[in-house]
């Protein structure tokens, strides 16, 4: 009788639904910063494969080595995209497609900027503006997924939002700077020079005569003192010179204390074997300009460029000046410049 009980007991548990036993699969969901998760869900997936894991494991998706895929790798099969391919499954390249997976509505991102304030985009606005087409920025080649952050300079060569924001499809990334950083005012710029008073430069005046795009980036990177320019490359057009040239606005070669407040050149000592001979600056401003001299004739550095007095002679150096006719001549009178 005992036997024949715990024969019947077996037989019930073998004839006992599967379903009855503890749930091994759950969903899993894929987080993003800036949308509600994507739900797969393994019940649905198991009912269509008739419980068969290995369609999937480790076929497709290798447990062993987890990864996430972007959705240009799963366009080309990846992930999800060996089945949603649009043969045996709808495609995730489809457009119509995306709120199958995506579901609720893509949240605006925050850009923080150092320097600026940060930048919003909204995909609503976007959204609205495309007709709600998502693979109109999300297509591969605009964003992608994998790119990092870019530049404004790789903005206006049409990467990211530079794509569209090229002054022909929308307004361009090279200015209007309040369209995307709401509230932000330009701050003063102080440029520290050895030997001389800083520079000072002033957003609020130049804003009040040109725009954003006039001068970045054709001229400046966004970023303050990314790169360093002499006062000679300025007269030559770089830099502040571009506009700084004597026709559009005062010359970056003469009136230094407009940049440069409170500025007076000290005297120069050049140490010879003939005695120490000085120049002094305050004597020699008194009958003529920066400009003048700087920097046709001397560079902007003491010392920077050494000439023989049998150079001075044939109008090299203070010999441009110095020649008998402008002023005496460095030929004569030593005592008059080194102290002998």
């Amino acid at each position: 009788m005992q036997l024949r009980l715990t024969l019947l007991a077996f037989l019930f548990l073998l004839a006992t639904p599967l379903f009855s036993q503890a749930k091994e699969t759950k969903d899993v969901q894929f987080k993003f910063d800036n949308a509600d998760p994507v739900v797969f869900s393994h019940d649905i997936h198991l009912k269509q494969y008739n419980n068969n894991c290995r369609i999937c494991h480790n076929a497709i998706f290798d447990l062993r080595k987890r990864r996430h895929f972007t959705m240009a790798e799963m366009e080309k099969t990846k992930s999800c995209g060996a089945c949603h391919s649009g043969v045996k499954t709808f495609s995730v390249a489809d457009e119509k497609s995306c709120d199958r997976c995506h579901k609720g509505k893509p949240r605006n991102i925050t850009y923080k900027v150092k320097g600026a304030t940060d930048a919003a985009f909204s995909h609503n606005s976007h959204l609205k503006s495309l007709g709600g087409k998502c693979k109109s920025c999300h297509n591969g080649k605009v964003i992608t997924g994998k790119e990092g952050r870019v530049t404004m300079a790789q903005m206006e060569k049409g990467k990211t939002c530079g794509a569209c924001h090229n002054g022909s499809k929308a307004f361009t990334v090279a200015g209007n700077c309040g369209n995307c950083h709401k509230g932000m005012t330009p701050k003063e710029l102080t440029f520290k020079t050895k030997g001389i008073s800083a520079a000072s430069f002033s957003h609020k005046v130049h804003t009040g005569m040109f725009s954003c795009k006039d001068c970045h980036t054709k001229i400046f990177s966004y970023k303050a003192g990314a790169k360093h320019f002499t006062m000679e490359d300025m007269g030559k057009g770089k830099s502040c010179g571009a506009c700084h040239n004597g026709k559009e606005a005062f010359s970056s070669s003469g009136d230094c204390d407009k940049c440069h407040k409170g500025f007076k050149p000290g005297n120069i000592t050049f140490k010879t074997d003939s005695g120490d001979a000085t120049f002094s600056h305050d004597f020699h401003l008194g009958m003529y300009k920066c400009i003048d001299c700087h920097t046709k004739v001397f560079p902007y550095k003491a010392g920077a460029k050494h000439a023989t007095m049998g150079q001075m002679e044939s109008g090299a150096s203070c010999g441009a000046c110095h020649n008998a006719k402008d002023a005496f001549s460095v030929a004569g009178d030593c005592e008059k410049c080194h102290k002998m």
